[in-house]
C-alpha cells in the first residue's frame, strides 16, 4: 500500500497543476471570446454577420478535432512555447487550446439564455453594450457560468490523463506507465480513484457555489 501511495500522491500536484493552469488560461481567454460571439451574432448587441461567422467556424472547427489529434498536431506550438514537447508544463498548452473554444460555446449558450425582455430594457434606459454585458447578461447568467466552468474543469481532467499518452505527467502518465505498460493493476485502479475523487470535489464545488449564487 505505502509503495502504491508512493507512486500516485506526488502525480496528484501535477495533475492539479495542469488542470488548474489550463482552466485559468481558459476563463481568461474563452470569457471574452463568449462575449464576442454573443454580441456579434445575429440580433445581438454589436451584430457583426461576417466577423461572427468566422469565429464560429474557428470554433467549430477546434471543438470538432479529437483532444489526442488536437494535441499531436500542436506539439510544434508546445515546443514553441514552452521549449519542450513533454512534460506536465507542456501539457498545458493543448489542454488550455481544448479548453478555450469549449468554455467559449458553453458560455454562449449561457449569455443566450438570458431573458431578452431584460437587456431590451436596459438599451431602453440607454446603457452601453459593455455596461448591459458586464451588469446585465453576466449577472444574469451567472449560476449558469459556475456551471460551465465546471463542466470544463472536469473535461479538462480527463483530458489530463489522456495526456499521459506523451509523458505529459500527472495520474494519467501513472495508470499508463504502471498500469498498462507493467500491468500494475493494483497502480491502475489507485489511479483511477484518485481522478475518479478529484473529478467528485469539483463536480460538488461547482454545484454548491452554483446553487448559492443562484439563491442570492
Amino acid at each position: 500500500m505505502n509503495d502504491i501511495l508512493k507512486i500516485v500522491l506526488p502525480a496528484i500536484p501535477e495533475t492539479l497543476i495542469m488542470v488548474g493552469a489550463s482552466s485559468i488560461l481558459a476563463i481568461l481567454v474563452g470569457t471574452p471570446l463568449a462575449i464576442i460571439l454573443y454580441t456579434s451574432q445575429n440580433g445581438g448587441l454589436s451584430e457583426d454577420a461576417k466577423f461572427y461567422g468566422i469565429l464560429d467556424t474557428v470554433i467549430n472547427v477546434l471543438r470538432s478535432l479529437p483532444f489526442v489529434v488536437l494535441m499531436l498536431l500542436i506539439l510544434p506550438l508546445t515546443k514553441l512555447l514552452i521549449g519542450r514537447r513533454i512534460g506536465t508544463t507542456a501539457s498545458i498548452v493543448p489542454l488550455t487550446v481544448s479548453a478555450i473554444p469549449f468554455l467559449a460555446r458553453l458560455l454562449e449558450g449561457d449569455f443566450n439564455s438570458v431573458d431578452r425582455g431584460i437587456i431590451e430594457a436596459a438599451r431602453a434606459m440607454g446603457s452601453s453594450t459593455q455596461t448591459i454585458v458586464r451588469k446585465v447578461v453576466i449577472k444574469e447568467a451567472l449560476p449558469n457560468i459556475i456551471s460551465s466552468i465546471t463542466m470544463t474543469i472536469i473535461s479538462l481532467v480527463g483530458q489530463s490523463a489522456i495526456v499521459g499518452m506523451i509523458g505529459g505527467g500527472g495520474l494519467g502518465d501513472i495508470a499508463i506507465r504502471y498500469g498498462y505498460q507493467r500491468n500494475q493493476k493494483d497502480i491502475l485502479w489507485a489511479a483511477c480513484i484518485a481522478i475518479i475523487i478529484l473529478v467528485q470535489l469539483v463536480q460538488f464545488i461547482g454545484i454548491n457555489t452554483s446553487k448559492a449564487i443562484d439563491k442570492k
